[in-house]
């Protein structure tokens, strides 16, 4: 995972292919609010195994849902 800019993330997957996912939309849902605030954003990390991505113990992405996300 790559960080583009605010809500913007590069993603590689494990099969080579690279995708742009926009978190712009998510910000404002509950699920990810907390993800406004810059310093929180930048924490993203690629999940122990490879299985999705997180930021805290409460915000993570699966990687099937980062799969099927719109680019």
């Amino acid at each position: 995972v790559n960080i583009l800019k605010p809500y913007a993330l590069e993603i590689t997957f494990n099969n080579g292919i690279v995708k742009i996912i926009d978190l712009n939309k998510k910000v404002n849902s509950e699920r990810f609010n907390r993800l406004k605030e810059h310093s929180l954003f930048y924490q993203v990390k690629v999940d122990a195994g490879t299985y999705g991505i997180s930021w805290d113990e409460e915000i993570d992405i699966s990687e099937n849902e980062l799969w099927n996300m719109e680019c």
